[in-house]
C-alpha cells in the first residue's frame, strides 16, 4: 500500500484503534488519506487544526432496536443504524440502506464517503447514512409497512428538514420511502416534505430521483469521453447489478449511442449480445420484482450463474451493486479484454488491489463519490423544490443533473491538475471533496 503522509498516518492509526472490525471504514478512510499528502504540504493549517483528524470522527451515532411482527404474528428484531458525520456544509443528508450485511462499519464507511460526494455536488448538504440488517426480500408490502413503521418511531427524534435528511439506498425505493414519511407524519402533525427525499412525484418528489444514479454516471462517463475527445457512441458496455442504479445506467448509456452487453445479481448474470432489452429488464426487476434469470429465461439468452460479468470483453465497466464486487482478479480480466474506463456507479464497489491493477494499466479510473454523486445531487434539487412549494419538469431537472456532473467532472480534473496529479480522477475527488469541507469547519471552529 501507498505510504502515507507523516502527519496523516496517526490519523489511520487512531481510526482502526477506535473502530476496531470496520474495515470498510478503515478502508473508506485510507483511500482519502492517500490523496492528501499534497494537501496537507500546501496546507498545513487543515492538520494544525486536527480538521482531518475531526473528520474521521462521526458527529452522532445512534444505534436502535426494531421490533416488528411478521405475518404469522411472530415478534420480529433487527438493528438501526443512524451515523450523522458532518454537517459543515449544512443538514446531514445519505441514505437508508435495508440489507442483512448492515452493522456499523457499512454504514460509518457510506457516512464517510457521503461527505465528500456531497460536497462535490456544490449543494448545502453534510453528510450522513443510516440503515438496518433487516431484509425486505421474501417480505409482504404489510410486513415492510410494519418495519418502517418501527424503525421511523425511533428515527423521527433524529431528523428534520433542517437537521437531518434521509433518502432511499439498497433496500429502499418508493414503497418504504412512502412508509417511512407516513409514519413521520403520523407521530409529528407535520407535512414535512424535506425531511425525506425519494419521495412519489405525485406527493412532494422529483421528477428524475429514480433515474438520477444512473443518469448521473453516465453522465460522468460522457464527459470522460468528452475530455479526450470521444463518446459513448458505439462503446460496448457491462454494468454490474440489476437494481436501481444499474437499470437507468443502461438507459442513458442506450440514449447515448452505447450497447450495455452484460448486467448480473447476487446469482450470476446475463450476457446479451444484442443489447439489453430495457422494457424487460424494468418488467422483470421493477414490477415483477424477480430474478435475472427470468430475464434470461423470457429473452432466450444464457443466465450464468456464479459467472463473473468483468469476464466480458468491454471498453467501458460501471460496477453498480455493491462494495468490493471488483476485486483484483476481476480487473486483470477487464484489462485482458481492452477495457479503457472503469467508473463506479455503487459506493466502493473496488478493491484497492483492483484500483492499483487498473490504474497501473492505463485504465481511466473514476471513483464513486464523484461518478455516483447524481443521486445525492437530485435529492438536493428535490429539497429545493419542497422548499419552495415548487415542481420542476423531467427535462430541467435532468438538464440540472446534467451540469452538476459536468461540474463535479472539471472540478475533479482541474484538482488533481493543480495539486501534481493531472488525470487521477480519484485524487481529484477526494481533494476537492475534502478542501470545501474542511474550509467550513475551520470558518466555525472547534465544534
Amino acid at each position: 500500500m501507498p505510504a502515507l503522509h507523516e502527519r496523516l498516518s496517526p490519523v489511520l492509526d487512531e481510526v482502526v484503534r477506535r473502530n476496531p472490525g470496520e474495515l470498510e471504514f478503515h478502508q473508506a478512510v485510507r483511500e482519502v488519506l492517500e490523496s492528501l499528502g499534497p494537501v496537507v504540504a500546501k496546507h498545513p493549517r487543515y492538520a494544525d487544526a486536527e480538521i482531518i483528524r475531526r473528520l474521521c470522527e462521526p458527529e452522532r451515532q445512534i444505534i436502535f432496536r426494531v421490533p416488528w411482527v411478521d405475518d404469522a404474528g411472530r415478534v420480529q428484531l433487527n438493528r438501526g443504524f443512524r451515523v450523522e458525520f458532518n454537517s459543515a456544509l449544512g443538514p446531514y443528508k445519505g441514505g437508508l440502506r435495508l440489507h442483512p450485511s448492515v452493522y456499523l462499519g457499512i454504514v460509518k464507511f457510506l457516512g464517510f464517503e457521503q461527505i465528500f460526494k456531497n460536497s462535490l455536488t456544490g449543494l448545502p448538504i453534510g453528510g450522513g447514512k443510516g440503515g438496518s440488517d433487516f431484509d425486505p426480500k421474501g417480505r409482504s408490502d404489510a410486513e415492510i409497512m410494519r418495519f418502517c413503521q418501527s424503525f421511523m418511531t425511533e428515527l423521527h427524534r433524529h431528523i428534520g428538514e433542517h437537521t437531518d435528511v434521509p433518502a432511499g439506498d439498497i433496500g429502499v425505493g418508493g414503497r418504504e420511502i412512502g412508509y417511512l414519511f407516513g409514519q413521520y407524519k403520523r407521530i409529528t402533525n407535520r407535512w414535512e416534505a424535506g425531511v425525506l427525499t425519494g419521495k412519489g412525484v405525485t406527493w412532494g418528489g422529483s421528477l428524475v430521483r429514480t433515474e438520477a444514479t444512473g443518469y448521473g454516471t453516465v453522465f460522468f462517463v460522457d464527459e470522460i469521453l468528452r475530455s479526450r475527445g470521444e463518446s459513448l457512441d458505439g462503446k460496448r458496455v457491462v454494468v454490474s447489478g440489476s437494481g436501481n442504479v444499474a437499470i437507468y445506467a443502461v438507459e442513458k448509456v442506450h440514449q447515448l449511442g452505447g450497447t450495455v452487453v452484460a448486467v448480473s445479481d447476487s446469482g450470476g448474470c446475463v450476457v446479451d449480445e444484442s443489447g439489453i432489452d430495457l422494457d424487460l429488464l424494468k418488467q422483470v426487476k421493477e414490477v415483477d420484482r424477480a430474478r435475472l434469470s427470468a430475464y434470461a429465461t423470457t429473452r432466450g439468452v444464457d443466465y450464468v450463474t456464479g459467472g463473473s460479468i468483468w469476464d466480458v470483453r468491454a471498453d467501458i465497466a460501471l460496477p453498480c451493486a455493491t462494495q468490493n464486487e471488483l476485486d483484483a482478479d476481476g480487473a486483470a480480466a477487464l484489462i485482458r479484454g481492452g477495457v479503457q474506463v472503469v467508473a463506479e456507479g455503487a459506493n466502493m464497489p473496488t478493491t484497492p488491489e483492483a484500483v492499483r491493477a487498473l490504474t497501473a494499466a492505463g485504465v481511466t479510473f473514476a471513483p464513486g463519490k464523484a461518478v455516483n454523486a447524481g443521486g445525492v445531487a437530485t435529492s438536493a434539487l428535490e429539497m429545493q423544490q419542497n422548499a419552495s412549494r415548487d415542481s420542476w419538469t423531467f427535462e430541467h431537472t435532468e438538464q440540472r443533473l446534467a451540469e452538476i456532473m459536468r461540474s463535479i467532472h472539471d472540478r475533479c480534473l482541474e484538482t488533481a491538475d493543480e495539486y501534481g496529479t493531472p488525470g487521477d480522477y480519484v485524487a481529484g475527488a477526494n481533494i476537492a471533496g475534502f478542501t470545501r469541507v474542511a474550509d467550513a469547519m475551520l470558518a466555525l471552529g472547534v465544534i
